[in-house]
């Protein structure tokens, strides 16, 4: 069996690894071959790429080629998570230190860290810390569905961080594939000359040779300085229920040994080093880690918010300069988090706490509701972010909850005649509607914008344009792509786009659009505060802040929701919306009646009428006494995204 296996590696790599491929199996490892690699034999590199276009694929060929897997070890190794197997997508960036011989030096040992990172653009955030430890990134395209919109950002993020680019195309054994027009689409948009793209199979294993000694030549080495001071940049970290809180550091200059202390430039807090690792995909522990490599640290970090991402790290009592940092993405979406049950309010606390840790973009804020309890308020980058935060509370931990509808974050500025208010003359943030500031002390709203980039087949432009209109949004600008494809530019209300803007998107274009955003500031808008009454009571748990000229529908749309899942009572209940005094919408849940005339047999219709008319009365005196009570699962109904 042994030997079978190692035939099959054998074939699938280079033969200067066939040495390196036996210490493998024999499961062992040299510590001091691994601290003797010099900085110039380093290379630190990240896949990126669209949703779907093969980058765990990749990853996976990659870890073969170096001996890190045996063949056929399953598909997305790196993918641990639950959630990410389950929906074919990177949640959570890996990352995997590597040995790579190459062909072009037999006998020379080189070390390669492997980061893969998510493509969805819910998940940039995780892109953008992983490109913080790299010096060049893999930007891979799929031969079959073109560059998308995701693409794009990808290349422009490593653009903007000074990265060396390998362009790469992907699935290229497939019938369908088109590489040469792939590479001119990469040379218009990314005016990448085509002689520099690699074409490979990450499935077959075809190319990716090539592109390892692609990954060697031209990404350069990380700008390390053994001999100086320690400094380390945090960007993850984790939490491990057995061993505590673990960071994941960039070594960018000197050593680290356990049993030295180290401190936190952010928080000036010292912590003793006790273990020391590297990913191999699994854990590795070393005995020391060097300038440019990437690993873990053990520490005695008590509390889970102490592991700043982007934060420095370095020896207690040196004077260095911190590491540049990146720059922190700010949640675009806000949800309502609360338990099924309040028994279960610590259990969640826990799990919201230890998750948190590992995903640092979710924002965090308690909050309490009289339907639903105590609570919390959470900010995410997207509805797929907030879906699988939900999705990983209940799997990684057992925590049940309650998700609110989700907004977003809007600004008042406040009137200079409201002296009293502490806000005086300042613009404030809301995301909750609770928080919503009446209009007679606000000189504006302002909402936040987003930048949206479509890529769509010409055929659905008229589509997608009025798509875009609905949505209140405005066209910058758009160019051919090719003779088939246009790219489109908007400014879209970021409201508009969180709920199902991507779903009609598909929708509208047989799914062949693609769509991806980033931040563009706030703009002055027409806000208003939606009110819902029952038996004219404002239930303040079910309010919500929409554009004016939303206002209408969405009370009219949350009214019916409301007449299929509120209980009948034994009197009339009327659900209405309201912006003010106006009545934007109204349904009426009709009561329980008893057939009162059911004994009758003939007769005068007068008898009849007469006790139709006595129980209206009683329904009429009941509803003015009667008190409306709201189960809590109604609210859940409502307000569950």
């Amino acid at each position: 069996m042994f030997v079978r296996e190692l035939k099959k590696l054998v074939l699938c790599s280079p033969k200067a690894n066939i040495t390196l491929l036996c210490r493998v199996f024999s499961k062992k490892f040299d510590d001091s071959a691994f601290l003797n690699i010099p900085p110039e034999d380093i290379r630190n590199f990240s896949i990126v790429a669209h949703v779907d276009h093969g980058k765990s694929t990749l990853a996976d060929r990659i870890l073969e080629m170096t001996g890190a897997i045996l063949p056929n070890s399953g598909a997305q190794v790196l993918d641990k998570l639950q959630v990410e197997r389950e929906r074919g997508i990177t949640v959570k960036a890996q990352t995997a230190t590597l040995e790579y011989i190459s062909k072009k030096s037999p006998g020379k040992r080189l070390m390669l860290n492997l980061i893969d990172t998510p493509g969805h653009v819910d998940f940039s955030y995780e892109v953008s810390r992983s490109l913080s430890a790299c010096q060049g990134v893999v930007l891979l395209v799929d031969a079959n569905q073109e560059v998308q919109a995701q693409t794009v950002a990808n290349y422009d993020l490593a653009v903007s961080q000074g990265l060396k680019i390998i362009p790469v195309l992907n699935k290229i054994d497939l019938k369908n594939a088109d590489p040469e027009a792939i590479s001119d689409q990469m040379n218009v948009i990314f005016n990448i000359p085509k002689t520099d793209i690699l074409r490979i199979s990450a499935k077959t294993g075809h190319g990716v040779s090539e592109l390892m000694d692609a990954i060697v030549d031209r990404i350069p080495p990380p700008p390390a300085v053994i001999n100086a001071e320690f400094r380390g940049l945090i960007f993850d970290s984790w939490y491990d229920r057995y061993k505590g809180v673990i960071v994941l550091v960039y070594v960018a200059d000197g050593s680290i040994k356990p049993g030295q202390t180290i401190t936190s430039v952010h928080t000036n807090i010292s912590y003793e080093v006790r273990h020391l690792g590297i990913l191999r995909p699994g854990e590795q522990p070393v005995s020391a880690l060097k300038a440019g490599n990437v690993g873990f640290i053990m520490c005695n970090m008590k509390s889970i918010k102490d592991a700043h991402s982007g934060d420095t790290l370095k020896l207690k009592g040196s004077n260095v300069e911190p590491l540049k940092g990146f720059k922190p993405i700010k949640p675009m979406v806000y949800a309502g988090v609360y338990p099924m049950d309040q028994a279960q309010h610590q259990n969640l606390k826990g799990a919201i706490e230890k998750l948190t840790l590992t995903d640092p973009s979710v924002s965090v804020a308690i909050c309490s509701s009289p339907a639903l309890g105590q609570g919390w308020r959470l900010g995410f980058l997207g509805l797929l972010h907030l879906d699988v935060f939900s999705q990983r509370l209940e799997q990684e931990y057992g925590a049940l909850a309650v998700l609110s509808a989700p907004s977003v974050t809007f600004k008042a500025k406040i009137k200079p005649i409201a002296k009293l208010i502490k806000q005086y003359g300042k613009e404030i943030e809301f995301n909750n509607p609770a928080l919503f500031p009446h209009s007679t002390i606000v000189e504006e709203y302002y909402e936040p914008m987003v930048l949206g980039t479509i890529i769509t087949p010409d055929a659905y432009l008229g589509q997608v344009i009025s798509l875009c209109v609905d949505k209140r949004g405005r066209q910058l600008n758009s160019k051919n792509l090719d003779q088939s494809r246009v790219v489109l530019q908007f400014i879209l209300p970021l409201s508009e786009i969180v709920i199902d803007f991507h779903d009609r998107l598909k929708s509208v274009t047989s799914g062949f659009a693609s769509f991806d955003y980033e931040d563009h500031g706030y703009e002055a808008a027409s806000l208003v505060k939606i009110d819902i009454l029952l038996n004219g009571i404002v239930i303040d748990e079910l309010s919500n802040v929409a554009h004016y000229k939303r206002a209408q529908q969405f009370g009219k749309d949350l009214c019916r929701k409301l007449l299929d899942i509120i209980p009948r009572q034994q009197f009339l209940v009327a659900i209405q919306a309201s912006v003010g005094s106006k009545v934007l919408a109204r349904e009426d849940l009709k009561p329980y009646r008893k057939d009162v005339t059911a004994k009758l047999y003939g007769g005068d219709v007068t008898r009849r009428n007469k006790l139709l008319a006595r129980q209206a009365e009683g329904k009429k005196k009941l509803r003015l006494a009667g008190n409306l009570d709201v189960p809590r699962d109604t609210f859940i109904k409502a307000l569950k995204f």
